[in-house]
């Protein structure tokens, strides 16, 4: 049987290599003998992907028929590679978490397909050097993955909400009497502080909703369009509705003919848009835990950036859509966000130390701040890392239930965790008061730091990634619907994982095994795109909007004297553009990578001026370790390069409104904007710029590669190479140079793709549809599994909790 034959029959019935690939393995021996020894001659137990890239493209330049086979091909699936005593395990992704898993033995050339358990047992032993414990606890979810609801192509990951309604539409009503039944119980469940909404006891079946519907419709229809709701409240009621239709005839008219039209035959676009008019949500209670939650003083701070920024404007927004909602259902009800962090009493200067307070922008929105206590009730006084705040959690968990039951008077209709913590007290909190769920990763530290899992030990005292870890594998499963702000988060690229798939399976030598930990073919996953705040980040060539009473203030923080701890760096040729770069200073940040890059680049140093905004400049400001290491390392590339008349580094944190004119100034001068880092889970600075108006390069993995039509909305860029990341920046201003039109082009791209997808009224307005969709797919199915919540308690209390425990302890 050919080899062409046996890939195309395996391919099409399975989509998988292996299967070809143990046939290949054991006809062509001398072939495949000579790969794996080259594999096994690097002397490394794990080859990552671009590992086996790099090998296999020397491998083909001695081979050239290597480049054909099954073999080369599967080498281009594989992900990652395990090398131990003559056996060489390969993992394959075929596509988006479809994995198969072969085993080789170097020497006979023996070929196996093995379980995905088995080859966790493979990196651990490799890992440790030690033998696998075979009573190593497994974790397996897979048994409680609901099949009937699960989508199946890898396109429509992400786009769970539509799935659902599509799936059940028809099938909510396939039993008859039942489905429209469920309809009508989740009617009449709606009520706020004892007042009904929607449907009242007059009521009774679904025959009398239909009577009802039609006999409402028949006056409604001869009533002028704007007849407010209060003069049809008294006719309406006597016929079992209540408020919540609409606040005018002509809407309560199309509401009631949406549900008719439901009871009729139910279509996806029916279903999302008539749930997605009824009062539900009132309050929202948001969780964000860690760092220095407040509105001044905090940003740059450890463990403070982007989370902030990407919550005080997600309220704004969902205030806001959640009011036009309730005005246009007809309801006199003022919306409650509250954003429930930690209140930090040594709050050096920032308001971390009160209890609450009002956020700007808003009516009634604000931040609800509850203390850490130790076991012995004490309040502890001081920030406390992201990375050792885990023992912490479930007390405070305990204290703002309380809390927030008092300040609202009564539960939230929703609550969103946002990162690891805030998603795990979400869990715990929506588990105890019976409310939906949604959760915001932001970022997931698992797939920032390379097999931080296999040698988790290494890293435990530092990031405590074993807590980390365990409380992801919770909250995902827990949570009702999970917003993600790309595709890449949840699914990756056709070359690399994504945030989430990395959890599927994966181990930790002497913790645990996961062999299945979540599903990110589950339809709880969808992504909303946050945007930036259009009140702020408004494009350059606004120019009256533009905030010229900065501009002085600008010109002295770009080209002004070095301030002492605060700047370094002064600008010779201020005639050049700026290369402008604004994050945390961290290693995934990377802003000391572009500085190298810089510093290696005479033809960059050439055209442009760099402009950096990260950290500290002084090490002394900075509580935390990898930033105070990140300082050296900055002034080290400043002293040895000579870069002081050219880069300027400034070490301050920028209010929005200064930030915002900030961006636009540089673009006066036609200059770009760039986001190195090494790995950025979505990308808000990128947004913010590109919505300003510059031109911006952004790395390539995660969100930006989304963002970024590359070549055509911006560029993107490879960390991992900064020489050729500093050639594309050295192309697009030469192109400048030989065309005044270049950088326009780019300017008005990136503008224009912002406007069409990255806005936070478009971020409302499907945050609150999906909250009511879920809801009500909740309700009237079993999306919601006993067996599940149970399963994920005990894991919390034979797991988590000691994790955490353990931390207080050392």
């Amino acid at each position: 049987m050919s080899e062409l034959f046996l890939e195309q029959r395996h391919e099409q019935s399975t989509g998988s290599l292996a299967p070809a690939l143990i046939e290949f393995v054991r006809e062509q021996r001398n072939q495949t003998h000579r790969v794996f020894h080259w594999l096994s001659s690097l002397q490394r137990p794990f080859l990552l992907r671009s590992d086996l890239a790099d090998a296999l493209e020397q491998l083909c330049q001695q081979d050239a028929e290597l480049q054909q086979t099954v073999l080369a091909r599967a080498l281009q699936q594989c992900q990652e590679a395990t090398l131990a005593q003559s056996w060489i395990y390969l993992a394959l992704r075929r596509r988006v978490a479809r994995w198969d898993f072969v085993r080789l033995h170097i020497e006979t050339m023996d070929a196996q397909p093995v379980s995905v358990d088995e080859y966790l047992v493979f990196k651990e032993r490799t890992a440790t050097g030690g033998h696998e414990d075979p009573w190593e606890l497994e974790i397996d979810m897979s048994p409680f993955y609901r099949d009937q609801y699960k989508l199946r192509e890898e396109g429509s990951i992400g786009h769970g909400v539509k799935f659902l309604n599509r799936r059940l539409s028809s099938r909510l009503f396939e039993e008859i009497g039942k489905g429209d039944r469920r309809l009508l119980n989740f009617l009449r469940v709606h009520s706020y502080r004892g007042q009904l909404l929607m449907l009242n006891e007059s009521i009774g079946d679904v025959a009398g909703l239909r009577n009802a519907l039609r006999q409402a419709l028949l006056p409604l229809r001869r009533r002028p369009a704007n007849t407010p709701y209060e003069e049809l409240a008294p006719e309406l009621r006597a016929l079992g509705f209540e408020p919540g239709w609409g606040c005018d005839a002509a809407r309560v008219r199309n509401t009631m003919g949406l549900l008719l039209d439901i009871l009729e035959a139910p279509s996806p676009q029916s279903i999302e848009e008539f749930l997605g008019r009824i009062p539900m949500i009132f309050s929202i209670a948001i969780l964000s835990p860690h760092g220095w939650f407040g509105q001044s003083n905090v940003l740059g701070r450890p463990d403070t950036g982007g989370q902030v920024v990407y919550i005080l404007d997600q309220v704004r927004a969902l205030e806001r859509e959640m009011r036009a909602r309730l005005v246009e259902q007809g309801i006199d009800i003022e919306p409650e966000v509250i954003v429930v962090t930690r209140l930090i009493p040594e709050s050096e200067g920032t308001t971390s130390d009160q209890r609450l307070e009002p956020i700007a922008g808003t009516r009634n929105a604000r931040i609800l701040r509850v203390p850490f206590r130790s076991d012995s009730g004490d309040v502890l006084q001081h920030w406390v890392s992201r990375f050792f705040i885990w023992p912490y959690l479930e007390r405070f968990a305990l204290d703002a239930e309380t809390e927030l039951l008092a300040e609202l008077g009564g539960r939230p209709d929703l609550i969103i965790g946002n990162y690891s913590d805030g998603n795990l007290v979400a869990s715990l909190m929506s588990r105890r008061l019976g409310v939906s769920q949604c959760n915001i990763a932001h970022a997931l530290e698992k797939t920032k730091y390379l097999f931080s899992d296999l040698y988790w030990r290494d890293n435990e005292d530092r990031y405590h990634f074993s807590c980390q870890f365990t409380a992801d594998l919770i909250a995902m499963n827990t949570a009702d619907f999970i917003v993600t702000s790309t595709y890449q988060e949840i699914a990756g690229t056709d070359n690399t994982l994504g945030q989430y798939e990395s959890y599927i399976n994966f181990t930790m030598p002497g913790l645990y095994r996961v062999v299945a930990g979540v599903d990110v073919y589950d339809p709880k996953f969808n992504i909303v795109s946050p945007g930036a705040d259009e009140e702020i980040y408004f494009p350059y060539t606004e120019t009256p909007r533009r905030l010229d009473h900065l501009h002085a203030d600008i010109e002295q923080l770009m080209f002004g004297e070095p301030v002492l701890g605060q700047s370094r760096g002064q600008l010779q040729d201020t005639d050049k553009p700026l290369l402008f770069s604004m994050a945390r200073l961290d290693r995934i940040k990377n802003i000391s990578g572009l500085v190298d890059w810089y510093a290696h680049s005479p033809e960059l140093r050439e055209r442009v001026n760099l402009l950096v905004v990260a950290g500290h400049v002084d090490g002394n400001g900075s509580g935390d370790h990898e930033e105070r290491e990140q300082i050296d390392l900055m002034h080290h590339l400043m002293n040895s390069h000579g870069l002081d008349g050219q880069v300027r580094w400034l070490g301050i944190h920028l209010e929005k409104s200064l930030a915002g004119e900030l961006y636009r100034c540089i673009a006066d001068r036609h200059g770009a904007f760039v986001q190195p880092a090494l790995f950025e889970a979505f990308g808000l600075t990128v947004i913010e710029a590109m919505s300003c108006g510059l031109p911006t390069f952004a790395t390539q993995y995660g969100g930006p590669a989304e963002i970024i039509e590359h070549g055509q909305s911006g560029f993107h860029i490879d960390p991992n190479h900064g020489d050729q990341a500093a050639a594309q920046i050295v192309q697009f201003f030469s192109d400048c140079a030989q065309d005044s039109a270049h950088w326009l082009n780019f300017s008005e791209a990136a503008m224009a793709r912002v406007q069409e997808r990255y806005t936070w009224r478009r971020y409302a307005e499907r945050m609150m549809t999906l909250a009511r969709v879920y809801g009500f797919w909740k309700y009237v199915t079993d999306l919601e599994s006993a067996e599940t919540a149970r399963y994920l308690e005990m894991f919390y209390a034979l797991k988590f909790r000691p994790l955490a425990a353990g931390i207080l302890q050392h």
